[in-house]
């Protein structure tokens, strides 16, 4: 397949601007362009994107230009219909294995509807199967998940602050500080903070 060379200038140019950007802007700016790449990659149109994860074309249109900010919602059906998980989506280009991943170094991603917020400790890498994410989700926030991003994906979660109610399929756990809870993905979740305060914990995950 012959390159484009307008687009690659365009990519260009719009990466130069990313990088001049706030962190949170710049952020927003790439993902937008890993949205829009994962579907070309599949040979996807926007209507066979809209009909495999039930999000509008419209939608996903303006998510592509970076028009809208996608919520833990969307990216959570996004993954799916790519059978990536959500660490791996928002890394973008795969980085180089690295034994230290300084917390400058670390992505952040904010759902702009619930204020949930991901931190990625330790990326997706070629070289490592595990990832590690620390999660915050503050006080009266819910998050759901319809469809796991990865069907069996293997998940810890070490609980540091605060509450969170989890309803996996038909069951529930209520989780506090020091509680670990071991479980594989197959079908909805649903995140709750009760609050008081805010909740913090850390997840691992490892696809099968």
């Amino acid at each position: 397949m012959r390159n484009n060379p307008d687009q690659s200038i365009q990519q260009i140019a719009a990466e130069s601007e990313a990088a001049a950007l706030p962190a949170s802007d710049a952020m927003e700016i790439r993902l937008a362009q890993r949205l829009a790449a994962l579907r070309t990659e599949r040979g996807q149109s926007l209507e066979e994107l809209a009909l495999a994860s039930g999000i509008s074309r419209a939608t996903l249109s303006r998510l592509e230009r970076g028009e809208t900010s996608p919520t833990a919602s969307l990216l959570g059906k996004l993954c799916a219909v790519h059978g990536i998980s959500m660490s791996r989506l928002l890394a973008g280009v795969e980085p180089q294995s690295a034994s230290l991943v300084p917390q400058a170094a670390q992505t952040v991603w904010v759902d702009p509807q619930s204020g949930f917020q991901r931190r990625m400790v330790s990326p997706p890498s070629r070289d490592f199967k595990m990832e590690m994410v620390e999660v915050t989700i503050p006080a009266g926030a819910v998050v759901s998940y319809e469809v796991p991003t990865v069907h069996g994906t293997e998940q810890q979660f070490w609980m540091l602050e605060g509450i969170l109610e989890l309803t996996l399929d038909d069951a529930h756990y209520r989780l506090q500080a020091g509680d670990c809870l071991r479980f594989h993905m197959h079908g909805a979740a649903r995140f709750f903070c009760p609050g008081p305060e805010a909740v913090r914990y850390v997840s691992l995950s490892c696809a099968p």
